[in-house]
């Protein structure tokens, strides 16, 4: 079994400093590498189903957090106001709140709708000492996270679209999900006090599910409204969300959203919250011990390996490595100053491919080709097998070849 903690560290993904503080990881540059292929993932999945992407700022005034509810309902999972002037600002806990305001900042039409924003953004939350590990609980976050105004009409289809695209994105990863949970209010005094909201909501929600098979849970939901949460489980079968889709029929109301609908009169807009894989902390902490860190090709820190015999072959090798960076791909070379070939592959094992060049390589214009699984494929022109390995990684599926 892996921990991504100890994994994380030893293959240089990521650590910590206690100056920096307890819960605020920093990333290395490998682990930077695995970060930056799933946001790029998410942002080009996103544009392609007709999200937008948006920014905004990471703090807000008390009173827009008042306005939403999270001063009321979450307060204890908050940062303290900052006080600027006369003026208190807060470290946001979620994003919604923003965007919100992004879609009011408009005027808005039927026409308009569905509008769906997104934003790979950070969000901060005041977690106690004794809950935070590595990067599964930390205490800034970034969030991938979406926002869908719609009307009441369109919401069933746009939150399945969005459940479908979750499953689309753990499928690339390699990622099977335990369950899915429909999470309901319990008897706290923590959940906004609309009752009918709430019944209509998760109504919508089990239509949502219609195909789906499911679990209801009493006391998961947002203060603010119901939702679907996609869980996982890690080695020691502990389970945690990673993706959630959220019916909110609350926060429109509170913000005064509305749309001009056909008849020119005005309408409240549903707001569809929906996360393809939650926290990036807690997407590659899970990623690290589900793979080991073996990543699937497209994620992999290091996605091509070169390996010269000899020196003799070095500048050639390195002519490769430097085709790799121009075709998107990441690579590495390792020369004959690390080591015998054997100890060369052996360090090189995580990386998809490894490419090696001899003598007769460079006489041909190839490279012999290992793949991590350890089949050796028939030596290719250096063009066609980069070509090959980018056509398999732009997939972004878990095949090796």
């Amino acid at each position: 079994m892996y921990d991504h903690r100890k994994l994380g560290r030893e293959l240089d993904l990521f650590d910590g400093d206690p100056l920096m503080g307890a819960g605020l990881p920093f990333w290395l540059p490998d682990g930077a590498a695995v970060r930056m292929a799933l946001e790029d993932y998410v942002r080009d999945v996103e544009r392609r189903n007709g999200y937008r992407h948006v920014y905004s700022p990471i703090m807000g005034k008390r009173e827009l957090y008042e306005i939403s509810g999270h001063w009321d309902h979450y307060r204890d999972d908050m940062y303290p106001p900052i006080s600027i002037g006369e003026e208190q600002v807060v470290l946001r806990p979620s994003l919604c709140p923003h965007h919100a305001l992004i879609y009011r900042s408009r005027g808005r039409s039927y026409r308009d709708l569905p509008l769906r924003l997104a934003e790979l953004g950070g969000m901060y939350r005041s977690e106690l000492s004794g809950v935070l590990g590595g990067l599964t609980r930390v205490r800034a976050i970034q969030l991938n996270d979406a926002h869908i105004f719609c009307t009441a009409d369109q919401a069933v289809e746009e939150a399945r679209a969005a459940l479908e695209l979750i499953a689309a994105a753990h499928a690339a990863m390699g990622i099977k999900p335990v369950r899915h949970r429909l999470s309901l209010p319990g008897s706290s005094g923590k959940y906004v006090a609309v009752p009918g909201l709430w019944e209509r909501a998760g109504e919508m929600l089990r239509e949502v599910l219609h195909d789906v098979e499911y679990e209801a849970v009493e006391g998961e939901a947002a203060f603010y409204g119901p939702k679907i949460d996609i869980q996982i489980a890690d080695n020691l079968g502990r389970e945690s969300t990673l993706s959630t889709v959220q019916i909110d029929l609350y926060q429109p109301a509170r913000f005064d959203l509305e749309y001009t609908g056909p008849d020119g009169a005005r309408h409240r807009p549903v707001m569809v919250h929906r996360s393809i894989v939650g926290s990036v902390e807690r997407a590659v902490a899970h990623l690290i011990e589900v793979h080991g860190g073996a990543f699937p090709a497209w994620l992999a820190p290091v996605q091509v390996a070169v390996l010269p015999l000899g020196e003799d072959e070095v500048a050639f090798a390195d002519g490769v490595v430097r085709r790799c960076a121009d075709l998107g791909l990441r690579a590495s070379l390792s020369g004959p100053e690390k080591g015998s070939l054997g100890a060369r592959i052996r360090e090189a094992r995580l990386a998809p491919y490894q490419l090696i060049v001899g003598s007769r390589e460079v006489a041909a214009g190839e490279v012999s080709i290992r793949l991590r699984d350890g089949r050796k494929l028939a030596a290719l022109p250096v063009g066609e097998a980069l070509a090959k390995i980018g056509e398999i990684t732009s997939r972004r599926g878990t095949e090796l070849w």
